[in-house]
């Protein structure tokens, strides 16, 4: 009598073969939607109508993070600039710090918090009350209308809550500046614009388009394939957010080895 699947002897152990199994599906799912997302019909209202969910409704949360950012940044690099008498450089240093890092890195983990737990909840709970079903038998395309939309409007709304983010944590610094140092706007703009580059700029946005895309492929996989029952949409809202910001970490870190290199050119 033949071997049933769920009896099979792992090829290596079941974690590993479950971490590889994984793997490729996690791959399928991207290949999917890199298809998908080239073939009509576009789901414009639905993409548009996630862009206002995740840029709009965002903006009070991303608004206070960012100015607190800048405030509590400046205010703990002031003591040690000035203890080498190089105050006049702390609106340079700022603008290196959120324009290169700070701003990308904290709206990538704030979205990944609110925005990908949201999306996981959403599509895993339709997923566990057979909504995704119901919409494939009414000849409606489920992975378009969910996955390819949000996964549009996190790679577009991203980018521009980073360069809110950086202004509102600019902002924030040149309060502090000025309450401090009496520097002016005009003069505290005109060092940050000197200190920047435009590789910093557009090294900026491009990790904003690649967090974005992490944030909603994870959020709408980790939903897309949740599991039976009330306890796996909890569970892939948490897996959501933990695979997200895990993975913005490694970009993080990847995308500033090849910027220094470039820099370094």
């Amino acid at each position: 009598m033949a071997e049933q699947s769920g009896d099979r002897k792992p090829l290596l152990s079941k974690k590993i073969d479950k971490f590889f199994t994984g793997l490729a599906d996690a791959w399928n799912f991207v290949r999917r939607f890199f298809q998908e997302v080239f073939i009509p019909p576009y789901e414009f209202k639905e993409v548009i109508h996630q862009c206002y969910r995740i840029g709009v409704e965002s903006l009070p949360l991303i608004s206070l993070t960012g100015f607190i950012v800048g405030i509590v940044f400046t205010n703990q690099s002031r003591p040690s600039l000035t203890e080498f008498g190089a105050a006049s450089w702390l609106p340079s240093l700022i603008s290196i710090a959120v324009v290169r890092a700070m701003g990308p890195l904290v709206t990538a983990l704030i979205a990944a918090g609110k925005v990908g737990s949201s999306i996981g909840a959403e599509i895993g709970s339709m997923k566990v009350t057979e909504q995704i079903d119901a919409m494939e038998v009414s000849a409606t395309n489920p992975f378009k209308f969910l996955v390819v939309s949000r996964v549009l409007a996190t790679t577009l709304m991203i980018p521009l809550l980073v360069m809110y983010t950086d202004f509102v944590a600019l902002m924030g610094s040149f309060l502090s500046v000025n309450a401090n140092e009496m520097v002016s706007l005009t003069t505290f703009f005109v060092q940050v614009f000197e200190a920047i580059t435009f590789l910093d700029i557009i090294s900026s946005v491009l990790k904003s388009i690649l967090f974005g895309f992490t944030i909603g492929i994870v959020g709408c996989y980790k939903g897309y394939n949740s599991s039976k029952g009330t306890e796996g949409v909890g569970r892939a809202a948490n897996a959501a957010v933990v695979m997200a910001m895990f993975l913005i970490f490694i970009e993080e870190l990847l995308v500033l080895q090849l910027v220094n290199a470039i820099r370094g050119m």
